[in-house]
């Protein structure tokens, strides 16, 4: 096809633009990110050759697209010399453009060939005539100039509309992760490469060896890029060695081979359609088509059948060939994304391209050599090809770009040969993908296991942490543990020979999964808590009176919240009251007048501080499955948040009327996550659990009481005396038919039909015949006489 016969809404690519500075360099002029994007922006511009200048064409676009700094990629990230709130009309105002439409897009190392796929649809669509795409870090000098006496200062207050797309971050890490430590890049990738090498059935060496062999060639280019953040050249066995400055980070990763983040960085590319490069003059060679291009998401992390493999990332790939109609031996030049070795192993493994590939895997020198540019690296690489497809009229460029781990995996295909926009069938496809079976997960795994993949994670002062992914002996189910800070017989074990498909032992606790090497070093290392008494403790009040257990939260100066300590000695008295034959009847209250509970300690939380609440849940009470004996709640005054889904979850609750009761976690930013969701509306009438759910309303005591959710309220100050005399009332009776009845209610819970719960099979009608307390009972109303319990 010849441009003269060409659809004039087409798509092409007709200006890429590059910059950087580094600290130690000659003239470092200390720019924000918006300066070096802006920089790198003049430079596409000026790459264009139009007939009309950079001016006339900054003022034709009509589209700008960002992409995210670090420092704006997740929620709370620091931003130590300030940032701008509109990132993209910053970046626009510096050229003087003044486009209807700007996009800040979701974080993730895809971003660039996912915003060039989707602008020129858009301009092949005729939505759009000009769009801009670009992005930068200055990671570098944010971190030299942090602490300086004379740091600049980069806020800035954009006016006009954002199209902002958030974080993205959803499926990319999960509750369970956090809690295993499991949130940094190197970690998960290292996941990745250990399973593979147990499939490639390789040894530690031999696989090391082949990642340095895989990187030494991307040294050799970043060595000659002038935008390279480490232009220095290293061999094989010097990138994978561990030395002082090469240290291990985590197996099998050494520091050389891990993507390089503190850079100074930019990159732009322009896109118009040929109507408009037609009109402000760009000359035919500088025109570069996007032949083909595929957009796919893998299954999240724990969902992937393979953790040795990345299908999605592979079909995203073939398909993009597909899309162009070449084969990928057609293809001139690529650039894999590097971040670290496996996702340029799992691209050569897919498609059968041999690491040693004369043409090359990149064209920048990779992520840790040429330096990561955060979000944004990829857009170097379509910069990189852009030039090489001019340079080779004909020849085709591949790029293929990585978000997440290994989670979202964006690729073009360009050449300056004409074409037409080509549509893709990436939703179809990924509706493939998303139908894939799932392994079932244990989020609390106990028992034997097998070792499924691993890493070691080693800290700057030389502690070790292992992280494991495994499979329950039991079931088959996957599991995340990590072993507990200085168990060294299971970190040997993952330090040396194959520990995958290994025999290791795992238990669950209130703070995650952890794993060691049996069931008795578990034992030695989490000795089992004696379901007994201690004389005091830290948080907690005790009081034994006869049958009856008193409970105080003793935390007022906070409201009584509860931070992991508490909870935990909360988690072990209850323990001790179910197990004690003598205690018939708990009463849990909070000291002081003021709150209860305000639930989950959110000073605590805020100073960054690890939060987690036991097995049992809040209070030892909220995800317990059986309360066998009761508990009564005496609320006095707040039940908010957690504190009110600990009353939610006790038998009883006596309120006095100053309580109030509120599921308050909306208000800052949380869900009632601790049962409240799912008790509230089971108590009372779902219109006013909807209510206090979404709104975070307070009711009061006598509200709560007509909705059914309090028993009793008593006088300002009372409650623990209500809640006396209703423990009292329930003393009176067999303690045996009490903690029979309280399960035979339990059990009968989820069956709907009356006469199925009536006629319901219960082992405790059979305990209640032969127990001492039924025929003591009987006998007493014969002799008209107070029955003597025994409770057995």
């Amino acid at each position: 096809m010849s441009t003269a016969d060409i659809d004039p809404r087409t798509p092409v690519v007709v200006g890429a633009g590059q910059f950087a500075e580094r600290i130690e360099d000659p003239g470092y002029l200390r720019l924000s990110a918006v300066d070096v994007a802006a920089n790198a922006v003049r430079a596409a511009l000026a790459d264009t050759g139009a007939d009309a200048d950079a001016d006339a064409i900054a003022a034709a676009i009509d589209t700008v697209a960002g992409i995210r700094q670090f420092e704006i990629s997740t929620p709370g990230a620091p931003a130590p010399l300030g940032r701008s709130d509109n990132f993209p009309r910053s970046v626009a105002n510096r050229v003087g453009a003044s486009p209807a439409r700007a996009i800040l897009e979701v974080a993730g190392g895809q971003g660039p060939q996912h915003l060039l796929t989707e602008l020129s649809a858009t301009i092949a669509a005729g939505g759009a005539e000009i769009a801009l795409a670009f992005g930068s870090e200055a990671i570098s000098t944010a971190g030299h100039l942090a602490k300086a006496q004379d740091k600049p200062d980069f806020t800035e207050h954009v006016e006009g509309s954002l199209e902002d797309r958030g974080y993205g971050l959803k499926g990319l890490t999960s509750r369970e992760q956090v809690a295993h430590g499991l949130t940094d890049a190197p970690s998960q990738y290292a996941l990745f490469e250990n399973a593979r090498r147990a499939r490639l059935k390789q040894t530690r060496e031999e696989y090391a060896t082949a990642m340095g062999e895989l990187f030494a060639p991307f040294t050799e280019v970043a060595a000659a890029n002038p935008y390279a953040s480490a232009p220095v050249e290293r061999s094989a066995a010097e990138l994978v060695t561990p030395t002082e400055a090469n240290r291990p980070i985590a197996d099998p990763y050494t520091r050389y081979i891990v993507a390089r983040e503190k850079v100074n960085q930019g990159a732009a590319v322009l896109v118009m359609s040929v109507a408009a490069a037609r009109r402000l003059g760009v000359p035919e060679e500088k025109w570069v088509f996007l032949h083909g291009h595929a957009d796919l998401r893998e299954r999240d992390l724990m969902d992937r059948q393979d953790l040795s493999r990345s299908p999605a990332t592979v079909l995203a790939a073939e398909h993009a060939l597909e899309v162009a109609g070449i084969g990928v031996d057609q293809v001139s030049t690529f650039d894999l994304y590097s971040c670290f070795p496996i996702p340029v192993s799992t691209v050569c493994e897919g498609l059968g391209i041999d690491p040693a590939d004369p043409r090359g895997l990149t064209l920048t020198g990779g992520l840790p050599f040429f330096g990561g540019a955060g979000n944004n690296y990829s857009m170097h690489a379509i910069a990189e090809t852009v030039q090489r497809m001019r340079a080779t009229p004909g020849a085709f460029g591949f790029v293929g770009a990585n978000g997440g781990t290994m989670s979202k995996y964006s690729v073009g295909i360009y050449s300056t040969t004409p074409t037409e926009w080509r549509a893709d069938r990436s939703a179809q496809l990924q509706a493939e993908i998303d139908s894939w079976p799932a392994p079932g997960q244990a989020p609390r795994a106990d028992g034997w296991a097998t070792i499924e993949t691993y890493t070691v994670k080693h800290s700057r002062d030389g502690e070790r942490t292992g992280v494991v992914i495994g499979r329950l002996e039991a079931d088959d189910r996957r599991f995340l543990a990590m072993t507990r800070k200085g168990d060294e017989d299971i970190l040997d074990r993952l330090g040396s020979g194959e520990p995958i498909g290994t025999r290791v032992y795992v238990r669950s606790f209130g703070f995650g999964n952890r794993v060691t090497t049996t069931e008795s070093r578990m034992n030695e290392l989490f000795p089992p808590r004696p379901a007994e008494f201690r004389d005091s403790y830290e948080h907690v009040l005790v009081r034994r009176d006869g049958h009856l257990l008193e409970v105080t939260i003793n935390r007022p100066d906070v409201r009584n919240s509860l931070h992991p300590q508490a909870n935990e000695e909360l988690d072990e008295i209850f323990d001790a009251y179910f197990a004690d034959p003598d205690l018939w009847v708990a009463i849990l209250t909070g000291a002081g007048d003021k709150a209860f509970s305000a639930g989950n300690d959110l000073v605590y939380s805020a100073a960054g501080k690890p939060m987690w609440v036991p097995k049992n849940g809040f209070a030892g009470l909220t995800s317990r499955r059986e309360l066998p004996k009761p508990v009564i709640a005496a609320v006095n005054g707040f039940a908010m948040g957690g504190g009110c889904e600990i009353a939610l979850a006790c038998h009883l609750v006596v309120a006095d009327e100053t309580a109030r009761f509120a599921l308050s976690e909306v208000k800052v930013g949380l869900i009632a996550g601790a049962g409240g969701l799912i008790r509230l509306p089971r108590t009372v009438p779902a219109k006013v659990a909807t209510e206090m759910i979404l709104t975070g309303r307070r009711i009061t005591a006598a509200e709560a009481h007509s909705y059914g959710l309090v028993n009793r309220v008593t006088e300002a100050g009372k409650a623990v005396e209500g809640a006396r005399a209703l423990a009292a009332e329930i003393l009176d009776g067999s303690p045996t038919s009490v903690r029979l009845s309280l399960q035979v209610m339990r059990e009968t819970q989820g069956i709907a039909d009356t006469v199925d719960a009536v006629t319901h099979p219960s082992s405790a009608v059979d305990e209640l015949m032969v127990s001492e307390d039924a025929i003591e009972g009987m006998t007493a109303f014969a002799q008209k006489r107070r029955p003597v319990w025994r409770n057995r």
